[in-house]
């Protein structure tokens, strides 16, 4: 049977509303799609790090409660596990601020087992971080040899604008592994200053990837590859929370890739038909998260949608 594997941060998200806390809630980019697919009854392994103290109890046994592997977790000690304090907005869109206290030594975890058309799926700015970049690297070498689907969420904020000049690189690094580049046309903005996503892909994601999937919020989504362009319309909601519905929309794609048998060769013989229903389920996991102020779907939604 096909399995998953993600690998990103693990945090503990406080949210709030007018400046008052209202819940936490376990999360991390790539966390949030994989809950959603465990949920989904997708076999799911997680690779990542969190302390060895209370909150890295909470998060750490909230894991293994959702049916994820937990045998890649890098239980650090004598430091804090990280924290972010997620502020909504009117538009319902989320500022973070982060708390982080790793130690110098990361990711210090055996690689787990993969084959041929199981799919990692990875990104960030964990994906990123120069502190333990060349291990990221060989997690990709392993995977793109044992010629796994790789999946990469860019999920460029903000907050590191400062450093785009010297990140940028790094993020063509990633997309030249991936089998998938999927982001939302702001991460694209923040990365090269590029309104235009038909020119993204052209100029840039191209020449390293071939199959580019771009989220534009309640304008739909595009699809760039060598032989199709196809944009697709979102579903219309009254939003709660936009916190999670990128990382649920990879969920989705990640869920329609299994559902409709699609593997590592198949890709690029996809025709829009075929898109337009892997896609589908990235929209309707996605529609589902921006209507409860949770970072993944329910188990009442997921054993509906199953």
């Amino acid at each position: 049977m096909r399995k998953v594997i993600g690998i990103g941060e693990t945090i503990l998200d406080i949210i709030f509303e007018n400046e008052k806390p209202q819940r936490a809630i376990v999360g991390g980019s790539v966390l949030n799609g994989m809950v959603s697919l465990s949920r989904l009854g997708v076999p799911v392994t997680f690779i990542s790090e969190v302390g060895d103290d209370r909150v890295g109890d909470i998060v750490y046994n909230f894991m293994h409660e959702n049916g994820m592997i937990t045998h890649y977790i890098d239980r650090f000690q004598a430091r804090k596990s990280p924290v972010s304090l997620a502020f909504l907005g009117a538009d319902r869109n989320a500022e973070y601020i982060f708390h982080t206290d790793y130690p110098e030594k990361r990711l210090n975890i055996p690689f787990p087992e993969i084959n041929e058309d199981d799919i990692f799926v990875f990104g960030s700015f964990y994906a990123l971080n120069p502190l333990f970049r060349k291990r990221f690297l060989e997690f990709l070498e392993e995977a793109r040899r044992c010629k796994a689907l790789i999946y990469y969420d860019p999920n460029f904020r903000p907050s590191h604008k400062a450093e785009v000049l010297s990140l940028r690189a790094s993020v063509a690094e990633n997309c030249s592994y991936a089998t998938i580049v999927r982001g939302s046309n702001e991460d694209f903005y923040h990365l090269y200053e590029m309104a235009d996503m038909n020119d993204v892909y052209s100029e840039i994601i191209r020449h390293y990837c071939d199959c580019f999937i771009t989220t534009h919020g309640s304008d739909g989504v595009n699809l760039y590859t060598e032989n199709v362009c196809a944009h697709f319309n979102s579903k219309k909601v009254n939003p709660v929370s936009t916190i999670g519905a990128g990382d649920n929309f990879n969920a989705g794609i990640v869920y329609g890739l299994l559902k409709y048998e699609v593997g590592y060769r198949d890709v690029p013989s996809l025709t829009e038909m075929d898109w337009a229903k892997i896609i589908q389920c990235g929209i309707d996991l996605s529609s589902e998260v921006c209507c409860s102020y949770s970072n993944y779907i329910s188990s009442e939604f997921a054993q509906k949608y199953k």
